[in-house]
């Protein structure tokens, strides 16, 4: 019964150790993603430019190598995230937010794109489709955090008025799996 109490007790204070830490933690984790917590704004702003320019790259190849029905939602998605990117970029250099934007893909991302550079057809295809759902729930859910409980009042304003287009676009996407 002691050793039960114990483990339990260790199992609390690590619980709270690792929720009072979460917001600390990088978003690269998935520990504040998990946890339903808001990004830091740093976090938040490299997050968004990375997949921005995951989504205009990789539907440029869409653009190119697609068939009817993925060129239509790439050609969506290039705008789209062109505009994104080009508001981001405005809320940082005005000053309004306070973070550095990256200026190349990280290697996950990057590796995701260069797999596309290589493929062709139902492979394209497939590969495109399931990479712009995952990406764009994953995009739905930082945007969401963000827009509740992040702490730039104009980033989160931002955030939340960019939500609708990123949940239709992944509504899009799952329509591009059927």
């Amino acid at each position: 019964m002691r050793k039960l109490r114990v483990l339990l007790a260790g199992c609390a204070v690590l619980s709270f150790v690792m929720s009072a830490s979460a917001q600390s933690v990088g978003e690269k984790s998935g520990v504040n993603s998990a946890l339903g917590i808001a990004p830091k704004t740093e976090d938040f702003v490299k997050e968004v430019a990375i997949s921005d320019m995951f989504e205009i790259e990789s539907s440029k190849l869409a653009q190119h190598k697609g068939e009817a029905g993925e060129k239509t939602f790439a050609g969506q998605m290039v705008t789209d995230h062109t505009k994104t990117s080009t508001e981001l970029k405005g809320l940082v250099t005005s000053g309004k937010v306070k973070a550095e934007l990256p200026s190349a893909l990280d290697s996950s991302h990057q590796s995701k794109l260069d797999k596309l550079k290589s493929e062709n057809g139902a492979d394209f295809a497939k590969n495109y489709a399931d990479m712009q759902v995952s990406a764009h729930k994953d995009a739905v859910g930082l945007f969401e955090r963000y827009a509740k409980g992040g702490d730039n009042s104009d980033l989160k304003n931002w955030a939340g008025q960019t939500l609708p287009a990123l949940q239709h676009h992944l509504e899009m996407a799952q329509g591009l799996k059927k």
